[in-house]
């Protein structure tokens, strides 16, 4: 302790702390000032702790080479809209998106994990001088439209309000050895939802709905990936070369950046699902017995179909033939559900069910809108009253987690007039929550096994409450979650082993740190500031930063002393020489 921190010590304070440059330098002066010893280093040396960090410092290559991507290695940050700046009018192109490049990213992610992989070796007695070959990283990939950004006030243009961020996430990494028919998982991730894992590969300030603008930034990532799926990528681990094959998984999407990228019909359409062929009208007829039928290359064919039309049909009866497919696909999506997408959908749905059960929806048809608003206001009173739940413009995961408790249930019934109501609320709420952890979790077969094999019994007895006690509501209509939730949560779960890990989640919290990173760690100019909070997200997420955080403990002391340094010279002596 004696001893100043090691470099990289004081980059993952300075990362996860959230401190500028300056307000890094001025706590390292006070603190060698009042201490008389420099225990954090300069901001130099951060700098090249930092280097080693970020993508474009590892030397790697790919056998065979990468069609139609560079063989140079040492790429950092780039421009994300990648030489077509002719194409875009409304603002300057240099300001709109950054990214790394794919392939770099993900051998800087390894080297990041080079520890991980030579400790799940040893503990699975795997000679490492042998295993130079064979190794799978299996990657999830997510996707997610921000919304509204509110804009800095920096010099340069304006640009567009809304972002759009992509990330992946390192699942696992696995080996096959001979004479092993599986291969060996030596690296799994554990927080497969966590900001911590979600690494960013590329930022744009583009609305979601900006399909041409998308598809131009995102439409290099999509080749590089593709180059990636064909090739093996040979990278320096543990002091030997080894090579990697990629498993790319698109599961941490929305609904609606399914259908923007597998060109599909919005989320209105009557085409309700995106995973089977279903409209709206049969899903309410038939809740449960769906199997899963489309996929990427389907949606292709059928594009070329729409295109062409060539059995000369009508704009109706072509429609039918594809099925919803009404624009190019441009990335493969895993055919699955979100659970996050889910829980926030289902939980809308429920919201809406308990305001017809207090208005007695089920006994008249067509109430007027005041009454449907006076319901909606008695709602509201209630949960806040009882539960501290607050009313929400939109529904977001924390307050579709609360809502859909036994606990909210019996809060609202004592709004419900009818006994008979009552229950059969009770009961779909039951229903619903025992078929709940087999979405959510990370390994349903291990931790909730009986709910598991019920799962297909519940959903049918959800579906015939739905379809009697409830028909006034699913009469001819079903919302696309609840459907997916009915009909293809057990075949999902049979194929991929889980839902819970593939979604979204990581993505979701990590648009919370690039509002941070932009408000804390950019640069003002419009031309830098993505640079900027790419980086620093990009160190966030860096597993061998996050082991040194045990000292980010003791940053909040050494903070203290930046701002009132007279008040704890002792304590930050004490701190760092007990």
């Amino acid at each position: 302790r004696g001893f100043g921190l090691h470099p990289a010590v004081c980059l993952a304070i300075r990362v996860n702390t959230f401190l500028s440059c300056s307000q890094y330098h001025k706590m390292y002066r006070t603190v060698k000032a009042t201490s008389g010893r420099q225990i954090f280093q300069p901001l130099h040396t951060l700098r090249n702790a930092e280097k080693e960090l970020l993508p474009g410092f590892h030397q790697f290559e790919w056998q065979p080479a990468l069609k139609n991507v560079s063989s140079s290695w040492d790429v950092g940050i780039i421009d994300g809209l990648s030489g077509w700046t002719t194409s875009v009018d409304d603002v300057p192109a240099d300001t709109i998106s950054r990214r790394f490049r794919y392939d770099v990213a993900l051998a800087s992610a390894l080297k990041d994990l080079e520890e991980d992989i030579m400790e799940g070796l040893r503990e699975r007695e795997l000679d490492d001088s042998v295993c130079t070959s064979g190794f799978t990283v299996v990657v999830k990939e997510s996707c997610d439209g921000m919304g509204d950004v509110s804009e800095k006030h920096g010099s340069g243009p304006a640009v567009p309000e809304k972002a759009v961020r992509f990330s992946f996430t390192i699942m696992s990494i696995s080996i096959r050895v001979e004479g092993e028919d599986d291969g060996i998982t030596i690296f799994q991730e554990q927080k497969p939802n966590s900001e911590l894992s979600c690494r960013p590969l590329c930022l744009m300030f583009v609305d979601e709905s900006d399909h041409e603008t998308l598809t131009g930034i995102l439409g290099p990532v999509v080749a590089e990936r593709k180059a990636m799926m064909e090739s093996r990528l040979i990278l320096s681990v543990g002091g030997l070369l080894r090579s990697f094959r990629f498993f790319f998984r698109g599961t941490g999407y929305d609904e609606k950046m399914v259908r923007e990228m597998e060109g599909l019909e919005a989320s209105g359409s009557t085409y309700i699902c995106t995973l089977c062929d279903s409209t709206r009208a049969e899903a309410s007829q038939n809740m449960v017995l769906h199997s899963i039928t489309r996929s990427h290359d389907e949606n292709l064919e059928r594009y070329e179909i729409w295109r062409t039309n060539p059995f000369s049909e009508s704009a109706d009866e072509l429609r039918d033939r594809v099925k919803g497919v009404s624009a190019k696909p441009f990335m493969e999506t895993q055919p699955t559900l979100d659970a996050l997408h889910c829980d926030i959908g289902n939980a809308t749905e429920f919201y809406k069910i308990f305001q017809d059960e207090i208005g007695e929806v089920y006994q008249r048809s067509n109430p007027s809108r005041e009454e449907r608003r006076r319901w909606r206001s008695t709602l509201d009173k209630q949960l806040r009253k009882k539960l501290k739940l607050k009313p929400v413009m939109r529904m977001n995961g924390n307050y579709a987690r609360r809502l859909m408790t036994r606990e909210s249930v019996e809060v609202v019934c004592e709004l419900v007039p009818s006994e008979e109501r009552r229950e059969a609320l009770r009961k779909l709420m039951d229903l619903y929550l025992q078929m709940k952890p087999v979405w959510r979790s990370t390994c349903p077969s291990r931790d909730c096994p009986d709910q598991l094999c019920q799962y297909s019994y519940n959903s049918q007895q959800f579906a015939d409450l739905l379809s009697t006690t409830f028909k006034y509501r699913y009469d001819g209509k079903i919302t696309n979650y609840l459907h997916k939730t009915l009909a293809h949560v057990p075949e999902i779960v049979e194929r991929d082993g889980s839902i819970g890990a593939w979604a979204s989640e990581g993505n979701e919290s990590g648009n919370k740190l690039f509002r941070r990173f932009r408000k804390m760690n950019a640069r003002q100019s419009k031309t830098f500031e993505l640079e900027d909070i790419l980086k620093h997200h990009w160190l966030y997420t860096s597993k061998y930063l996050q082991k040194f955080m045990e000292a980010h403990k003791n940053s909040a002391k050494a903070m203290q002393a930046t701002f009132n340094p007279e008040e704890t010279p002792d304590e930050i002596f004490k701190l760092f020489f007990d």
